[in-house]
């Protein structure tokens, strides 16, 4: 039982920290009166839980042919840096923008890796046609961007055998609900947080732990 409750923190633990980016990203939307329909938070919701769960099963596959020692490390250098550029987070996305000047109009390609960098750094910036609502194709570029730091924490997650399914299961529930709570925090407060600091700092313990 009690270690039936430490995998299934564990996995919510990874699941909360890289739904925190969907919490800081439903602030800026809320704060900027921007609407997010239930359509665009579900596009949202699956997308990220996907990238996240392929992440995770292509980790599952490549463990048996790591040798434990090798996987241990290179679980930790994933997390732990991950952690670390979350940390960082203003630091890392100031530094996007200012090499990544794009513009707005939407003559961007959902494929143009650009683009998705320059959401990341700056969620408010997939409102490509300014409507002051997210739609749906609007949605899948923020999606792409909030799904960046899943593929690395998912495949490292895997490494260190969190339980996939309680990941997967527990990322249905927070990348909506922190979403949409965010939106509903900021659209009442208008002002703007960052929790990317928090996650770093989850992710950290998280590859910490694994090495003790």
């Amino acid at each position: 039982m009690y270690l039936t409750i430490l995998i299934l923190l564990e996995a919510a633990l990874v699941a909360s920290a890289l739904s925190l980016d969907a919490l800081t990203a439903g602030f800026a939307y809320g704060s900027n009166k921007t609407k997010i329909p239930l359509r665009s938070a579900l596009i949202i919701n699956l997308i990220c839980t996907g990238v996240t769960a392929f992440a995770l099963f292509t980790g599952i596959i490549l463990r048996p042919y790591l040798p434990t020692g090798l996987t241990v490390a290179l679980a930790f250098i994933v997390l732990f840096t991950i952690g670390v550029i979350k940390l960082l987070d203003s630091i890392t996305k100031s530094i996007i923008r200012k090499h990544n000047q794009i513009s707005r109009e939407f003559n961007a390609s959902l494929l143009n890796f650009k683009f998705v960098l320059n959401v990341y750094a700056d969620p408010e910036a997939a409102d490509i046609d300014s409507s002051k609502s997210l739609s749906s194709s609007e949605a899948v570029l923020l999606a792409l961007s909030l799904s960046l730091d899943g593929i690395a924490v998912g495949f490292g997650a895997a490494l260190v055998e969190v339980n996939a399914t309680a990941l997967i299961l527990w990322s249905l529930l927070t990348n909506v609900g922190f979403l949409m709570f965010g939106h509903h925090l900021g659209n009442r407060l208008s002002t703007k947080f960052n929790f990317s600091w928090l996650s770093g700092l989850v992710l950290i313990a998280l590859a910490t732990s694994k090495l003790l």
